[in-house]
């Protein structure tokens, strides 16, 4: 919403503004005539939340509940209805012993609606005469019973000084400023010696409540701690047994020790091993190498004794052939002697190259000493073979007791680490024990909330809140005229500005006339109603110019969407200006009674028409009028055609070609609606025309001031009123 039509909404709505305020500030006054009087008792606690010393400050300063929330647990306990109850009670026990009025204590109104409250019979219940605290307790126990009482019902259920809920709800407590230490109490009544003990009984109930959840809560942490410690005790003193079983069964003193000592001799044993079997590995080595020496000294023997039989062959075969010679035997026996001896020569060159090569590349050493060096490496090698089986079994010996060692390390290590856990587990269980009790302690000690300003007995009631009521009175008088006019305004589905009209209908309004009651008076709104016909006059002119397909004269239609919109006042006004204007202007409007006749007034014929059944067909305003109008279009400069409304009639189709310009007229109080628009758009599609918007009725602030300087500007008014007859 704007705020130029918001304060039109509270120009138009401003004895809303006046009536509803009164009337509401009247019935706040009215109903405050009889307001009671109340008194009002103040109190101050010294809390400590904050900066309070106490037995923990220097040591726990840092992890100490000194934040906001300490207080507002303290005004939770403050305003439970356990503390409530213990209020009421107190207050009635001191109120059930008395015999008569007390200003000190219960005035008189309050002591005779007491004595309504629990009459003679319900006394004489009541353990009175006992004391005031053996009463207490049977009023506490009369207020926690399943069943219904009177003292339950008093305490409970009432509107009498006692309820829980009229003390919780007027009982009130909030921190000074700027600090959690002080707490500020106060309480409001009627009379001021029960706002007083009131007061006095909420602050006991508040210090023993109090006092009581931190001793409980420290009761029950101190108790906790200590369990868990006598539990961790107990499972320190298993962890040390353990340990102290493992070494008695497995007979280590000192585990770490032992397993360095038995790692470097295995390590020491292991490198002696090593050395052994190179020193046996090398004398296998050399006992090798004197077999392979003595096999070569062998063959040596074996190629010279094969020389010495080929040469002995060879000398043989040399003897035979000469004797077979020297005896002259036959050839062939020669030949074959021959054959032989040359068979003896060549295997004695072959014998000789062997023995040469093998001679050759052999060590010649003599076969004594190839002997004792065999023999010494023989026993070297026995040695070491009898070192290193030695060695071997010791080996083992230590590999057995590394693996009997090292499930025994693991098995220890895990002892030491629960018997470490158990420990540590212990020290801060003791920790806590001793921190809780010092807690405790510091509980008891500064627990108490200490009162700085004792509950002062209120010497005169609090000033009247009459004031203040009949302001909020008016207050929601102006908020209900607000909502008032917000709701009409949203609920109003009527066209209330030209703003609003034009974001409706969807085109611009060219020209607003207010409500004329009187046309002949030279008034405000006459004046912008005369400024207003001269600036439409100048809007159809210019749309009249741009059109250039349309027969002469141009007709001018004036239509509606629903009857009494205005069309005659528009239309009245646009004739009085074509008159002035010394045109002949034709005015063709529908019959209201069926015996309107044409009539000419100062140039202007005035054609009645009858709305036909057949109206939708109607093609020419020939067609449309009767035949004894004797009407000729070429006499006229203009012609103004009045449709009916069209919600009630139908559209002349045919006859709305000829149309040159519409003029569409809308009163401003008037509603539009989702019908309005269906009409309005198939005018548009029938006629496919240039509309011009007219707003009729419009309130004068939405008018533009018009002054008698501005009108010595414009044409003579005309002396005589053109108006239609019969209309």
């Amino acid at each position: 919403m704007k705020l130029d039509v918001f304060l039109r909404l509270l120009k138009q709505h401003v004895i809303w503004f006046v009536l509803i305020p009164l009337v509401t500030a009247a019935t706040a006054y009215y109903l405050t005539r009889n307001e009671p009087k109340t008194y009002k008792s103040e109190a101050t606690l010294y809390t400590g939340l904050a900066s309070g010393y106490n037995l923990l400050t220097d040591k726990l300063s840092a992890s100490m509940d000194r934040s906001t929330s300490a207080f507002d647990n303290l005004l939770s306990t403050l305003g439970s209805k356990e503390t409530m109850l213990q209020v009421s009670v107190s207050l009635l026990t001191d109120h059930l012993l008395l015999e008569q009025p007390d200003s000190l204590v219960l005035g008189a109104d309050g002591f005779q609606k007491l004595q309504m409250a629990v009459p003679n019979q319900v006394r004489e219940q009541l353990p009175i005469m006992a004391g005031d605290s053996v009463l207490r307790l049977a009023l506490d126990s009369l207020a926690k019973l399943p069943t219904a009482n009177p003292i339950k019902s008093l305490l409970l259920n009432s509107d009498s000084y006692y309820s829980i809920s009229k003390i919780g709800e007027k009982l009130k407590a909030s921190p000074r400023k700027n600090t959690n230490d002080v707490l500020m109490m106060e309480y409001e009544t009627n009379d001021p010696a029960v706002a007083q003990r009131t007061l006095v009984y909420a602050i006991d109930a508040l210090n023993k409540r109090n006092t009581y959840f931190k001793t409980s809560e420290t009761k029950t942490v101190v108790g906790f701690y200590e369990k868990k410690l006598k539990e961790s005790k107990l499972r320190l003193d298993n962890a040390e047994g353990a340990l102290r079983a493992f070494s008695t069964t497995h007979r280590v003193l000192d585990y770490d020790e032992e397993a360095r000592n038995v790692a470097a001799s295995r390590e020491a044993l292991i490198s002696e091993y090593n050395q052994e079997k190179m020193r046996r590995n090398g004398a296998k080595a050399a006992l090798d190498a004197l077999s392979k020496r003595s096999g070569a000294q062998s063959g040596v023997q074996l190629a010279s004794a094969e020389l010495n039989a080929k040469q002995r062959k060879l000398s043989e075969a040399e003897n035979q052939l000469a004797n077979a010679r020297a005896y002259n035997q036959p050839k062939a026996a020669i030949a074959r002697l021959q054959a032989t001896v040359n068979q003896a020569t060549e295997e004695l060159k072959a014998s000789a190259q062997k023995y040469d090569a093998i001679s050759d590349n052999s060590d010649a050493l003599p076969q004594q000493t190839l002997a004792a060096d065999r023999l010494a490496k023989s026993l070297e090698y026995e040695e070491s073979s009898a070192k290193l089986e030695l060695y071997e079994n010791r080996i083992q010996e230590y590999q057995a007791k590394t693996n009997e060692y090292s499930p025994l390390g693991s098995q220890l290590r895990q002892l030491n680490r629960n018997l470490a856990l158990a420990e540590k587990e212990y020290t801060d269980l003791l920790d806590q024990v001793d921190q809780s009790r010092v807690r405790q302690q510091d509980v008891s000690v500064g627990g108490t909330l200490e009162v700085l300003d004792a509950p002062n007995f209120p010497p005169s009631p609090l000033a009247s809140k009459r004031k203040q009521l009949v302001i909020v009175g008016i207050g929601v008088g102006v908020f209900i005229a607000l909502l008032l006019m917000a709701l009409r305004f949203w609920l109003d589905k009527r066209i209330k500005s030209p703003e609003q009209a034009e974001e409706l209908i969807g085109r611009p309004v060219a020209a607003m006339f207010p409500t004329v009651k009187n046309p002949l008076a030279f008034s405000k709104t006459t004046r912008a109603a005369r400024s207003m016909f001269e600036q439409l006059l100048n809007a159809i002119n210019i749309e009249l110019a741009q059109v250039t397909n349309k027969p002469f004269p141009p007709i001018i239609t004036l239509f509606s969407v629903r009857p009494e919109q205005g069309k005659n006042w528009v239309t009245n006004g646009l004739l009085r200006l074509y008159a002035e204007a010394d045109l002949r202007v034709a005015c063709c409007y529908p019959r209201e009674t069926g015996n309107e006749q044409r009539e000419d007034k100062l140039g202007v014929t005035y054609l009645p028409y009858t709305v036909r059944p057949d109206f939708m067909n109607v093609t020419s305003i020939e067609y449309l009028l009767d035949h004894d109008m004797a009407f000729d279009a070429t006499q006229f400069d203009r012609i103004l055609l009045e449709l009916p409304s069209l919600i009630n009639h139908q559209i002349p189709v045919y006859m709305m070609k000829q149309s040159a310009l519409s003029l569409l007229v809308i009163d401003a109080n008037a509603a539009w609606g989702r019908t309005e628009k269906q009409l309005l758009g198939l005018y548009e599609r029938v006629t496919q025309q240039p509309i011009l918007t007219v707003l009729n009725r419009v309130g004068g602030d939405y008018l533009e001031k018009t002054s008698k300087a501005d009108m010595a500007e414009l044409p003579s008014q005309p002396r005589h009123k053109l108006q239609r007859t019969n209309r």
